[in-house]
């Protein structure tokens, strides 16, 4: 495990792969030696997650010579976590995932250099997330893999005639497991689905009637049900729940074990409570491999061309015997997330704050506190306090004016949306176009309508 990146005979199969021509190799592939050196200098992976399946990943990309990876992930380290989660320790419980995780692999893979952050995946401003190259996901929730989609496919820019240009296309690699089943897809936005346009594949989360929580719990989901959805609002009235927030779910935990206490029902674990709560499925480490191994050489084949690439959705099923299916599945053309933009027709002196307006009352966005960023520069910001400040004068200025004056183009707007009943953070791609204005900027008569 001492070899560096540098040595040949730990890179020989790689190098072979890389520097040979093939029948499969992708459209742009050129073979060369040193191509595995190119990639080590050049290409920087992100992956987000560092549980189950993202220790897998970082083992997985370091060994197949990625030597600059970043990995983000909030949580700390568990108990629970220690089965399958290979890269920790007894000795680790309480530490941040991401920072141990990056330890323990750049320990066994020298060459390696993993930056890790420990923080929300919000927390992170969405320039950080266009340094990279290619994104890799080991997540367990929908909601995190939607909003790292909603800001991979938020970089996508299309030309005049709506095709996607390539050069702003932010691959992504998404793996997922459940028990003994799992998947692995590329998502090359504005060419392929995008989560969005397969959240189908995902199962509707499981509904308890609330007679059944207040009433007559029969499970430990019902009682951390009911802490979750009746209690909080019952003691925080008017504070939203936050999943994220540790404090948040030892509150609900603990009124759990108090509701299953009274009610004779045994099982309640803080695993659990995190597990109901987040809609968070329990994993193997066996199908974490499995999943990751495809994951990581589906990252080697976008950025180097060697092989082409998964057509572009594979499931995974270990458990009677193994079974595996490619399913090449269909991109939504009118996708909100990975198409050309939701059309928002605006007058020329329509201002910053009724844009505002109408991106909360669009039926297709229902945006609230909406933040507003166009080409990189900050149009308006809810926070920081100091950007909102800053960015404060803007909301009676005309749209138009701060958008340079051009009949069409794509704002990025972040903000808060209603999700089957709870909010999350969403980040969308408008396409604005300005009434009465031609193509190339000269003004037509106005026919009235729209703000």
């Amino acid at each position: 495990m001492a070899n560096s990146f540098a040595e040949p005979a730990r890179w020989r199969d790689l190098d072979k792969l890389l520097a040979r021509p093939g029948n499969i190799v992708g459209p742009g592939f050129e073979p060369s030696p040193q191509l595995r050196q190119e990639i080590g200098e050049f290409v920087r992976i992100l992956v987000v997650g560092a549980g189950g399946l993202g220790c897998e990943l970082l083992k997985d990309l370091a060994l197949a010579g990625f030597p600059k990876i970043d990995v983000i992930d909030m949580d700390t380290i568990e108990v629970s976590n220690l089965n399958r989660q290979f890269l920790f320790r007894l000795q680790d419980v309480g530490k941040s995932k991401a920072e141990v995780a990056a330890k323990r692999v750049m320990e066994r893979v020298s060459g390696v250099n993993i930056t890790p952050h420990f923080c929300r995946i919000e927390d992170k401003e969405i320039d950080f997330y266009s340094d990279f190259n290619i994104i890799v996901l080991g997540l367990d929730s929908i909601e995190a893999r939607s909003y790292i989609n909603s800001v991979a496919c938020s970089f996508l820019e299309y030309d005049a005639e709506d095709n996607p240009i390539p050069e702003t296309l932010k691959p992504m690699v998404d793996g997922g497991t459940e028990g003994f089943k799992g998947h692995a897809r590329v998502i090359l936005p504005g060419m392929t689905p995008c989560f969005e346009c397969n959240i189908w594949l995902f199962p509707p989360q499981v509904k308890f009637p609330l007679c059944t929580l207040a009433e007559t719990p029969r499970t430990p989901a019902h009682c951390i049900e009911y802490a979750h959805l009746i209690k909080w609002d019952e003691v925080h009235s008017g504070k939203t729940f936050d999943p994220d927030d540790p404090e948040h779910m030892q509150w609900v935990y603990k009124e759990a074990v108090k509701r299953a206490e009274l009610f004779g029902i045994a099982g309640v674990t803080y695993s659990l409570t995190q597990g109901v709560v987040k809609n968070i499925i329990p994993a193997i480490a066996s199908t974490n491999a499995i999943i990751s191994a495809s994951c990581a050489l589906e990252a080697l084949k976008i950025v180097s061309g060697c092989s082409k690439t998964l057509s572009n959705y594979m499931t995974y099923n270990g458990v009677e015997g193994t079974h595996i299916k490619v399913t090449d599945f269909v991109r939504e053309k009118d996708c909100l997330v990975c198409g050309p933009g939701t059309p928002i027709e605006l007058n020329t002196s329509a201002t910053v704050s009724q844009f505002i307006k109408i991106v909360g009352e669009h039926p297709k966005l229902l945006l609230s506190k909406p933040s507003i960023t166009h080409r990189g520069n900050n149009i308006y910001m809810q926070s920081p306090p100091v950007l909102e400040e800053m960015t404060r004068s803007n909301l009676q200025l005309p749209l138009y004016d701060l958008m340079g004056k051009v009949p069409k183009d794509t704002v990025h707007v972040s903000g808060m949306a209603d999700n089957n009943g709870k909010k999350t953070s969403s980040l969308r791609k408008l396409c604005v176009l300005f009434k009465g204005i031609a193509a190339d900027g000269a003004t037509e008569m106005d026919t009235g309508g729209n703000v």
